[in-house]
């Protein structure tokens, strides 16, 4: 005899979730879909004029140019060329090949990582975390405020963005022994220094190229961007502030709080004791390296600041100093070089993740250059914005720069392709250029606080295990925030 099921005592199916995918797959789905774009959108360029000189490049000859000059775009010259649609092969090779133009990076990255676990294996970092709590003890809050104005005023003065990666040591042991989650660190960082890159006042990388791309000189407009900057300052610290206060009076109430870490960063001692001499002198080097790589990566003679001399470093540079550091940190310490060679491999391969993460996202630009579709985008957004009024035209240059900003996540980069065509639409608007640099840099900043394709962000959250989506929800509102905010400053600069 066939009897019935009795549903009620079957075991429930279990309702399957979404789950955001990892930031891998974020970077590769972005690739193919600019792939699929470069066999939807016609190939072109511009003529291009060489930088300081009257020599113009045809469109059809800038791909083979192989001069080392800057080249600029001339307005008005975009024509179509034979299109060259990025297929699944230029796909998959994307990631390697923005390898091969990110190894600077990466690799800095990965010397960072054998740094810090240097450091780290010494105790030195607890013992220092443990005086600064200790220090600031009922006061922890004083502390996120000042950080925060210290990373943007980094931000603002020489673009300080994939520096950020090595502060993260420093600033997720203080915020943790203090009681806030990672997430108050992933605040104070990212969007201390996103808005001051955002509302760079003297950042050579945006606001001088911006500015000598579009005439002007580097000072023009620095009124409202500190009025800009010092109101997104505030709005920074009060949303952190805020969000750490929560978290503070309730564990339950942060939005990693289901996360277990297990890591250096979340195993620092209760009683570390007295802080050492030893001690002192090694955490004396450690932010000595940040400060010598603040000082060498400014260029205080583009800034008009002669009395110093400007050393230029970049990646290179910075990697050595911190391998030198490093060393210096083990002979401190009496570290013996079979266990200072295995501790530095150990951070270097913790961070292995961050590196690659670095060049897939590299890779999104790769299958744009080679699609030549980065001037058709330019051109579209150039038809956009002509015959607007001033204050539409400025709000619209705002928008059509966050779009451009997605694709070409570089600020330096951006300026380089947009300014010289961007910058004289002003003219015809009524508005000086200085405003259009100003909307540029904002909407550049703006996308890179909480976008996939922005490499310190991405490689920040990997080293402090934050899933990018928890990011992504947490920090909306304050994107929202910042955006609004932004297009009432740039308002009233058209309006004044």
């Amino acid at each position: 005899m066939t009897t019935a099921t009795d549903n009620s005592q079957q075991p429930a199916k279990a309702k399957k979730s979404f789950k955001m995918p990892t930031v891998y797959t974020i970077l590769f789905i972005i690739i193919a879909l600019v792939a699929l774009l470069t066999w939807i959108m016609p190939a072109g360029k511009y003529d291009y004029i060489v930088s300081g000189t009257d020599q113009v490049i045809p469109a059809a000859q800038v791909l083979d140019y192989d001069g080392g000059e800057r080249l600029l775009p001339i307005p008005g010259t975009y024509q179509e060329l034979e299109s060259s649609p990025q297929g699944v092969i230029d796909v998959l090779m994307a990631p390697i090949k923005g390898f091969h133009r990110a190894v600077d990076v990466a690799l800095f990255v990965l010397v960072i990582g054998g740094f810090l676990a240097i450091t780290m294996r010494t105790g030195a970092m607890d013992a220092g975390v443990a005086a600064i709590v200790r220090k600031f003890r009922g006061r922890e809050q004083m502390l996120i405020p000042v950080l925060i104005s210290l990373f943007a005023v980094g931000g603002s003065t020489y673009g300080m963005a994939e520096e950020t990666v090595a502060f993260w040591a420093v600033i997720l042991p203080v915020m943790a022994a203090a009681g806030y989650d990672r997430m108050v660190a992933a605040g104070i960082i990212l969007l201390g220094s996103g808005v001051g890159v955002l509302a760079s006042t003297v950042n050579p990388f945006a606001t001088g190229i911006a500015s000598g791309f579009a005439g002007l000189p580097i000072g023009d407009g620095i009124g409202l961007r500190v009025v800009q900057l010092v109101v997104l300052i505030a709005l920074a610290s009060w949303f952190v502030m805020r969000y750490a206060a929560k978290v503070k009076a309730d564990k339950s109430a942060s939005v990693l709080a289901d996360i277990e870490f297990d890591d250096e960063f979340s195993h620092m001692k209760e009683d570390t004791g007295e802080f050492t001499t030893k001690q002192k002198l090694t955490m004396s080097v450690f932010f000595g390296a940040f400060l010598i790589m603040i000082y060498g990566v400014i260029p205080w003679e583009d800034m008009g600041i002669t009395a110093i001399p400007t050393l230029f470093w970049w990646f290179d540079e910075l990697s050595t100093l911190f391998l030198t550091a490093a060393i210096v940190i083990a002979v401190i310490n009496r570290m013996s070089e079979g266990d200072f060679i295995r501790t530095f491999m150990e951070g270097a391969k913790d961070l292995i993740g961050v590196a690659l993460v670095v060049a897939v996202a590299r890779g999104i630009y790769v299958v744009m250059d080679n699609g030549i579709i980065i001037d058709t985008i330019l051109n579209w957004a150039e038809g956009v914005v002509t015959g607007l009024s001033s204050g539409v035209f400025v709000i619209v240059t705002y928008l059509v720069h966050i779009v451009l900003s997605f694709f070409i996540p570089s600020t330096s980069g951006l300026a380089t392709v947009s300014m010289p065509l961007m910058a004289p639409l002003a003219d015809f608007s009524g508005i000086g250029r200085d405003l259009i640099i100003t909307a540029y840099q904002s909407a550049s900043g703006w996308i890179n606080i909480f976008a996939p394709t922005a490499g310190h962000l991405v490689a920040g959250l990997a080293l402090a295990k934050i899933p990018y989506e928890r990011f992504l929800k947490w920090v909306m509102p304050f994107v929202v925030i910042v955006f609004v905010a932004t297009i009432v400053v740039l308002f009233m600069g058209a309006a004044f």
